[in-house]
């Protein structure tokens, strides 16, 4: 619900179907999720770089580094994790609106949060692609290039995915990835073949 006041949604002259044609570019989000260490931001790191080389309009979204502007004043409980979602769903939902394939990679551990940035899009008429990281809590301890599981385990972490607080994995993702037995190139060339299947982007 707005707190906001004597507000009136304000159109623009262009449609949207005017802006991406004029543009030649088509928006969509894939919404990449994932325990921490699962191979989410490198997987949408690398996709990012195929696409934008290859002349697609792209941009990406990656949970710390949102952490540092946008939403430097929200922490990890799960009212402040439920409005981190609740804003890059709305991010997330411009950057599609304006012709952008935007990749978002947040761990958005829980499923209300995810449906809800899903809604968000479907509402606007924007395709949004759910895209489950399933790297198995083992091998992402294995990584654990941050340290984090570290700290958690030794309880210098409170509320960790995975550990002490809850990871709901997607049940109807449209793309599973699966980087423990797949290489970086196999699972990015799965998001283009994906890409391609749904007409966002040229084979």
């Amino acid at each position: 619900m707005s707190k906001s006041t004597n507000i009136h949604w304000h159109e623009g002259n262009l449609t949207r179907d005017e802006r991406w044609k004029a543009l030649k570019c088509q928006g969509c989000t894939m919404w990449f999720t994932g325990l921490s260490a699962s191979g989410k931001s490198t997987i949408a790191s690398a996709l990012e770089q195929v696409l934008v080389e290859r002349g697609v309009n792209c941009y990406r979204l990656d949970g710390d580094n949102i952490r540092f502007g946008l939403n430097h004043n929200l922490g990890f409980s799960a009212e402040d994790r439920a409005e981190n979602i609740r804003r890059i769903g709305e991010v997330a939902k411009l950057f599609a609106d304006g012709g952008a394939v935007t990749l978002t990679s947040f761990i958005s551990p829980y499923s209300a949060d995810r449906d809800r940035a899903r809604k968000t899009h479907e509402e606007g008429g924007l395709k949004f692609f759910e895209v489950f990281v399933d790297t198995p809590i083992e091998v992402c301890e294995e990584r654990d290039p941050k340290g984090l599981y570290k700290k958690a385990r030794a309880g210098e972490i409170k509320g960790f995915t995975g550990i002490d607080d809850p990871y709901e994995a997607p049940q109807n993702a449209e793309l599973v990835l699966k980087p423990g037995d797949k290489s970086l190139e196999d699972c990015v060339r799965e998001c283009l073949d994906f890409l391609e299947s749904r007409g966002f982007i040229k084979g």
